[in-house]
């Protein structure tokens, strides 16, 4: 008899625990609440027809460096942008520092700082499989590599505290650093922050840098997709499912599966959770949220200074001390005057994006949960102040407040698109305090989603290491991704 898996979410973790089941000879239904597929990677006209906007994430510096989408060729799968420079951060005055691919030409442009530099990121962007193998799982087991993980701790260490502010002396280096900090949605500074901040920077020295899909982010979602349907999987839009207990998933018993690429909340709808569990997920923490804004432009962005209009990734927000002061206000529950926004300009290298000479933009700013601040106009204003004449390239806009967050995707509480607030803790008690956090009590149901293992980011690993560990308790036997992805 044919085991069933049945799988809640298509976000890019569902799918990854979707293709694996059915390659592992599982009959394979996703379900999912909206009308399209891939979650925070879908790309959709939020504008005006012809101007594709990445709905969720639009760049994905983790997904070629994860051993998931490694092993399913997500690299020969579909078409992959690499950009020369990484990331950019403008300043006052027609300033910006550089965050180059090339590591020589990033210390090279940041002057004095740029040994500085170097020392921070270059010796995680060298070893950067083992930075990857080390945070790409949990932090309850031994790294491979503990020499390379301690060297990189010891940088979050200094980053992540009061310390970091001596690694640079002037404005450029330090507000590069705090830009790709501020990734973290937390309080600035902080060790989570630094950790998942010189994750983010080693990857934009690597091969790879900040890569991204030509066509926007639906194209890994349709790409897995492909790999389902080609191994006997469907998939089922516009079916929320609300409560566990209403779902016919099937036979655990028989050994059917149930995959959550959800908020772990859901697991407090079904009647037969033990009490224990519910107490440990009802202490799980939803952090501060995003507010989004997209743009339909009638050109390129009018920058002051020239190399941001080569930078598909731009970090808006002044000098490291403004942004850490917008950022500390997001956690203290409050607005931010002069916010950070984290910005992408896709077409600047992908002309897929909008017709003629017309651009999108993606943008979004951190505000406290549940927000209904509408983003477009402090999101104008910020552009304006490092890109005079901005708002006069604007053809359309569409906004998504943090309060309607949770209508485009039901795990993102509050707005909180991270799948709960990035702190040390919650790396390792995330969801629960566990070696195998991706089970539940409840048999036959674990959990696949950025609320476990190794967290945010479009990597596919929590969906890789729920259905692993699925197969695992099934069978006594740990499957490996080359026993799935042959070649």
């Amino acid at each position: 008899m044919v085991r069933r898996a049945t799988i809640v979410g298509s976000g890019p973790n569902g799918l990854a625990a979707a293709v694996t089941l059915a390659r592992a000879g599982y009959r394979v239904e996703v379900l999912e609440a909206a009308e399209s597929v891939g979650g925070g990677v879908r790309t959709g006209e939020l504008t005006v027809p012809g101007y594709h906007h990445d709905v969720g994430s639009a760049v994905h510096p983790a997904a070629l460096s994860s051993p998931f989408f490694r092993a399913f060729g997500l690299r020969e799968r579909i078409e992959w942008i690499v950009p020369d420079i990484a990331y950019a951060h403008p300043l006052d005055g027609g300033r910006a520092a550089i965050a180059w691919r090339d590591l020589d030409r990033t210390t090279a442009g940041l002057g004095r700082d740029g040994a500085a530099w170097r020392r921070l990121v270059g010796h995680p962007s060298r070893h950067l499989d083992a930075v990857v193998e080390f945070t790409g799982s949990q932090l309850l087991r031994m790294p491979r590599h503990p020499v390379v993980a301690a060297r990189f701790g010891l940088r979050v260490l200094r980053s992540g505290s009061s310390l970091g502010r001596r690694t640079f002396h002037g404005e450029g280096a330090a507000a590069l650093l705090t830009g790709v900090l501020a990734h973290a949605n937390t309080a600035l500074p902080s060790l989570a922050a630094a950790g998942s901040g010189l994750f983010l920077a080693a990857h934009a020295h690597s091969g790879d840098g900040w890569a991204y899909p030509r066509g926007g982010a639906q194209r890994i979602a349709d790409a897995l997709v492909a790999d389902l349907h080609a191994h006997g999987g469907r998939i089922e839009t516009g079916r929320r499912v609300r409560r566990l207990g209403d779902l016919d998933w099937g036979d655990p018993d028989a050994g059917d599966l149930l995959m959550l690429d959800t908020t772990p909340r859901l697991l407090l709808t079904h009647p037969d959770l033990p009490g224990s569990y519910a107490r440990a997920i009802g202490r799980y923490r939803y952090g501060a949220a995003a507010a989004k804004v997209d743009f339909a432009l009638d050109g390129p962005v009018p920058w002051a200074h020239a190399d941001l209009a080569r930078s598909p990734t731009v970090h808006i927000g002044g000098t490291r001390a403004e942004i850490e002061a917008a950022e500390n206000a997001v956690a203290a529950g409050r607005l931010a005057e002069r916010p950070y926004a984290l910005v992408v300009q896709p077409g600047v290298l992908d002309d897929s994006r909008a017709p003629g000479d017309g651009q999108t933009l993606w943008a979004y700013i951190h505000v406290p949960s549940g927000s209904t601040l509408d983003p477009t106009d402090v999101v104008t204003r910020q552009l304006e102040r490092f890109a005079p004449g901005f708002r006069d390239r604007i053809v359309a806009s569409s906004a998504m407040t943090a309060a309607e967050r949770p209508q485009f995707n039901p795990a993102d509480i509050g707005g909180d698109i991270l799948g709960g607030a990035f702190t040390i803790r919650q790396a390792v008690v995330r969801p629960v305090l566990s070696r195998t956090p991706w089970r539940t009590p409840l048999r036959g149901v674990y959990l696949a989603s950025a609320s476990t293992p190794p967290g945010p980011g479009v990597t596919g690993m929590p969906g890789w290491y729920a259905a692993r560990q699925a197969l695992a308790d099934l069978s006594g036997v740990h499957v490996e991704l080359e026993d799935l992805f042959p070649g």
